[in-house]
């Protein structure tokens, strides 16, 4: 399989000895996403520890469709039987299912019928992404698509033995909806060799203050929130998505980038003055811990994923209602090298991955003879 190579880095291993881990995602290679370069690391620390990790998706099977709105990320058709072989070929000790698609629903009926233990991810507010696509079409859709998706994933992960979420108020979020199934806290990382404060060597023609963000340009990523608040210099927007040409076209003085990777990326966030994000359902947020190491202040709403980590001053500020206002004012506090230390202290794959591994001990699968 196309995971990481293993990291140095050393975590106790399961049960005391190497374990072979099983990553069932609809989101995988060639696909660039949050959950994607999540595994990728976690892989990496996992792999460093001697365990065994391979992922399966959607590149293992033949026949997949181009989701709607999401051509990159391909839906598997008819997934269960070849999985099922799959599963017996690997003979994992402990299965885990990352995200809520016709792979994952197809490993967890798996499990199901096998009687094996599994644990599951939150990492995307499906039901808000839904719920906002009916509305684009059918605005009085939202309300009856929020509810009926979000019954939807609580079925899904209910026979977990545990469900992974980024950040407490994201549980928080779970457990209102009725979810009563364990929870294990499973943070994320950053890389501080890359992402790190440093010379601005970009944007020397723009005015300043310059406003980054890096996002998928999407409907549910709330984009238009960072193009229209009021800020008094410039405007950069990296990443590509199906908003991508309209936008560019009806926000002209705002700089579109395209997508950026690795050193390229992160000269972009070292250059600019500040990071926005917009986004009001996204669980956790990635880019914003890049940002604060490469010592941008962020500004944001005040909702689940922000809330958890902008949590003093000298990071950011967070605002209900006003964008440009937190821009602003996230201007006035605290420096670079604040930033940066607090981030590399606090955000590391090491920890992430001794999280997720705690977690895996709840649901082994038992042992067979010749394992």
């Amino acid at each position: 399989m196309d995971h990481p190579k293993p990291g140095s880095r050393k975590l106790r291993s399961i049960k005391g000895s190497a374990e072979k881990i099983l990553i069932v995602s609809d989101a995988w290679h060639p696909q660039v996403n949050g959950v994607v370069r999540t595994y990728e690391h976690l892989g990496k620390q996992l792999e460093g520890a001697g365990h065994d990790v391979q992922v399966i998706g959607p590149a293992n099977f033949p026949f997949s469709l181009p989701m709607p709105g999401y051509a990159e990320i391909r839906l598997v058709l008819r997934p269960y039987r070849r999985l099922t072989a799959l599963i017996a070929a690997y003979d994992p000790d402990h299965i885990h299912i990352a995200t809520e698609g016709p792979l994952g629903w197809a490993a967890r009926r798996y499990c199901q019928i096998q009687g094996c233990a599994f644990t599951t991810s939150y990492h995307t507010q499906f039901p808000e992404y839904a719920a906002k696509r009916a509305a684009w079409f059918v605005p009085p859709l939202y309300k009856v698509v929020l509810q009926r998706v979000r019954l939807w994933v609580r079925s899904f992960h209910a026979p977990a033995s545990a469900v992974m979420v980024a950040t407490p108020g994201l549980e928080k979020d779970l457990r209102s909806w009725g979810f009563d199934m364990p929870m294990v806290q499973v943070s994320r990382g950053v890389d501080c060799d890359l992402f790190r404060p440093g010379k601005k060597t970009l944007f020397q023609d723009l005015k300043r203050p310059v406003a980054l963000c890096v996002s998928r340009v999407a409907i549910e990523k709330n984009i238009a929130a960072f193009l229209d608040m009021d800020w008094p210099g410039s405007k950069v927007l990296v990443g590509s998505g199906p908003l991508l040409k309209s936008l560019s076209r009806a926000y002209p003085e705002v700089h579109f980038t395209g997508p950026k990777v690795g050193e390229d990326l992160a000269a972009h966030y070292r250059s600019a003055d500040l990071f926005v994000f917009p986004s009001r359902t996204d669980t956790f947020g990635i880019v914003i811990i890049e940002a604060l190491a490469s010592g941008l202040p962020v500004a944001a709403y005040e909702v689940t994923g922000p809330r958890d980590i902008i949590t003093h001053p000298f990071l950011g500020v967070l605002d209900d209602e006003d964008l440009g206002r937190a821009a602003r004012k996230a201007l006035e506090n605290g420096t670079s090298e604040e930033r940066a230390a607090y981030t590399r202290r606090m955000y590391t794959w090491e920890n992430a991955a001794a999280q997720f591994e705690s977690a895996l001990k709840l649901a082994p699968l038992p042992r067979r003879a010749g394992r």
